[in-house]
C-alpha cells in the first residue's frame, strides 16, 4: 500500500513563506492526480491545488497568486510553496492523489480527482 508523507510545516509570521513537500512512499508513475487539501479547525477540509498528470494546475480562489503546486518528475514528489501567508492559511494539510480504486474526490475544476490522502502537516500563521 502506497501511502503519502507531508513535510515542511510549521510556525511562520504574517507574509512569510513555507514550502511542503510530499513524497509518496513507493514509487508511483507520474500519470496520478495530486494535490493539497487544507483543514483549519471546525471548518470542512477543501482542496488548495491540484496537478494532473500533465502538469496543468488548478488553485482555489484564496491562494491563487501566493501558493504554487508543483511536481519532481523524476521522484514524484510534490510541492507547495506558500509565500504572503496569512493567518486564514493556518490549517492542517494534507497531500492527496488518486492512488485506491474508491470513488474520487474532484475539486477546483480540476481534469482528475483523488481519493488518498496523507495524514498532514500544520501550519500556523501568526504573530
Amino acid at each position: 500500500e502506497v501511502t503519502l508523507v507531508e513535510s515542511g510545516g510549521g510556525l511562520v509570521q504574517p507574509g512569510g513563506s513555507l514550502r511542503l513537500s510530499c513524497t509518496p512512499s513507493q514509487y508511483i508513475s507520474n500519470s496520478y492526480c495530486m494535490g493539497w487539501f487544507r483543514q483549519a479547525p471546525g471548518k470542512e477540509r477543501e482542496g488548495v491545488a491540484i496537478i494532473d498528470a500533465d502538469g496543468a494546475t488548478s488553485y482555489a480562489e484564496s491562494v491563487k497568486g501566493r501558493f504554487t503546486v508543483s511536481k519532481d518528475k523524476a521522484t514524484n514528489t510534490l510541492y507547495l510553496q506558500m509565500n504572503s501567508l496569512k493567518p486564514e492559511d493556518t490549517a492542517m494539510y494534507y497531500c492527496a492523489s488518486d492512488l485506491s480504486d474508491g470513488p474520487l474526490v474532484v475539486v477546483l475544476g480540476a481534469e482528475c480527482g483523488v481519493n488518498t490522502w496523507g495524514q498532514g502537516t500544520q501550519v500556523t500563521v501568526s504573530s
